[in-house]
Order: structure tokens, then sequence, then C-alpha cells
């Protein structure tokens, strides 16, 4: 039983996962103090996002694996 419906597809998903390492690699390697951490929840998040296939922002405005619903 799933608790949310996917609504990122495939090369969606994989943008969300490569984009968010990259921004949680490159605010460790750059950044310091409490912005390092922030960025790097922030892209944290984002690749979680891509991983399950699933964005609460994209379900609010409306867009779904078809595009905008």
């Amino acid at each position: 039983m799933a608790f949310y419906r996917k609504n990122i597809g495939g090369l969606h998903q994989a943008v969300r996962i490569a984009s968010g390492v990259a921004v949680v690699v490159a605010a460790s390697v750059y950044l310091a103090g409490p912005t390092a951490w922030l960025v790097t929840l922030g892209g944290a998040g984002f690749a979680l996002t891509g991983l399950v296939g699933y964005c609460p922002m994209c379900a609010m405005a409306g867009i779904g694996r078809g595009g905008v619903s």
C-alpha cells in the first residue's frame, strides 16, 4: 500500500538525484558553517524527492507525470 502517488517521471527523477548529490558535494567542499549545513540539507531533500518519485511542490502545483494536470 502506497501513501503517495508518484508524480515525477524517470528522467525527472534522475535529474533530481544527480543535481541533489551535486549540491551536497559542492556545499560540503565550498561552503562552511551553518550555510553549508542548510545547503546540504536542501540538496539532500531534492535528491530524496528524486529517489521516492514524489515531489510535494509539484503535487501542489498540479504537475503530474504527464505534464501539467
